[in-house]
């Protein structure tokens, strides 16, 4: 693609389609990722009975790369949700089933043996059971493994040249158009530059840093963002900012649609998608809500983020047997603890009870491994015939 010259929306659609089956047919586990909606149309279709848990927002695609370092406005970092376009209010046991489906897949990419997948699957459940009996004076969460101690080490010691030299190329202060960064239309960036010069994002631009009063925030470059998988094909921006004329900050803009996940009945949601994903990350993620905001952009809901150097996306490549049970107890205590401070103490103590009950001679329930394995194997077998149409597509 020149960059001097920005793709009409067909070119672009198209190209960002086959961006889409690329990074879906690189492995098993990055097809589970990009495959929100089939998910729950085998919950819908399979007739499948989990235990209806108190409604609560759930972040709706709870996998392994959802989760990871946030900074909150003030620069204290915890492991929290970092992805809430499919938050709801409804079943928390569905966040169950997709993090355990997510594990499994990344042992299955990893080679581990069938019986690490079953021990996963215990962990797992076990790390949710003790978040919901925990403490929640503090937003504590189980004894990090080492893969996340790690990356929790290297989130605290970053700053703004980590970050604009990983999203920017370098530090200087423009974006480079690219792979990554599509250039943009008249139209885009006159929008954009709008939305920015608007009083009220300006304000919140600068609340999003924690800072009270208004600064000076001057518009430096816009891109359209080639990122994720679910979003390809829907609005997202990179805008690059300078603020009172010192420091810059990159702020990631993004479309928000209908959510796949169900929610519950007669819950009490907001109608605007962008207000209902910025809800729920304040329930779910407080560092990660306390810095988004929910507007509108050429008449399309949306919410945008300041990017922070701490925040990191966890990436499993490989792992052992102990490693991937360690992790399962841990993500899972981290979303018990997400939806657990939602719950007064008897809501918690009830739902526990309900988790633990139809138990086999493992530990975990059977409803959430007999979901894990029906959904491991619908999912492989729909990656291979992803690939299979991938490959003659590109034949």
């Amino acid at each position: 693609m020149a960059k001097s010259t920005p793709p009409d929306p067909a070119a672009r659609a198209s190209l960002l389609a086959a961006t889409r089956n690329l990074k879906m047919a690189r492995s098993p586990d990055s097809y589970v990722r990009g495959s929100t909606v089939k998910f729950y149309q085998w919950l819908a279709e399979s007739g499948k009975k989990l235990p209806e848990g108190p409604p609560v927002w759930i972040c709706g695609d709870c996998h392994i790369g959802n989760l990871g370092p946030l900074a909150n406005a003030k620069g204290a970092v915890a492991v929290q949700i970092r992805d809430l376009d499919q938050t709801v209010i409804g079943n928390p046991a569905h966040d169950l089933v997709r993090l355990g489906l997510s594990l499994a897949s990344a042992a299955r990419s990893a080679d581990l043996p069938g019986v690490a997948t079953a021990r996963i699957i215990e962990a797992l459940i076990a790390g949710y059971e003790q978040a919901l009996g925990g403490d929640y004076a503090d937003d504590a969460s189980a004894k990090a493994p080492k893969l996340v101690a790690n990356l929790l080490a290297q989130s605290l010691q970053r700053r703004w040249r980590h970050l604009a030299e990983e999203r920017l190329n370098d530090r200087s202060p423009s974006i480079p158009l690219g792979k990554r960064f599509w250039p943009l239309a008249a139209d885009e960036r006159a929008a954009l530059v709008a939305l920015f010069a608007d009083e009220a994002v300006d304000v919140a631009v600068t609340g999003l840093r924690g800072r009270e009063g208004r600064e000076d925030i001057a518009f430096i470059d816009a891109a359209y963002w080639v990122k994720g998988c679910s979003s390809l094909g829907l609005l997202r921006y990179a805008v690059l900012l300078r603020l009172g004329g010192r420091e810059f900050c990159l702020v990631d803009i993004k479309q928000a649609t209908a959510p796949a996940a169900p929610r519950a009945a007669d819950a009490a949601m907001p109608h605007n998608n962008a207000e209902r994903v910025v809800a729920g990350a304040r329930a779910l993620s407080p560092h990660l809500g306390e810095r988004m905001l929910a507007t509108t952009l050429s008449g399309k809901p949306i919410f945008l983020r300041e990017l922070t150097p701490q925040d990191l996306k966890l990436e499993i490549e490989n792992f052992d047997h102990g490693q991937a049970t360690a992790m399962a107890y841990y993500l899972a205590n981290v979303v018990g603890r997400a939806h657990g401070r939602q719950m007064d103490d008897a809501t918690r103590r009830s739902w526990t009870e309900r988790l633990s009950r139809n138990r086999g001679k493992l530990d975990a329930p059977s409803w959430l491994w007999s979901s894990v394995v029906e959904l491991l194997g619908i999912h492989e077998a729909e990656y291979l015939d992803h690939c299979r149409r991938y490959a003659l597509a590109q034949a």
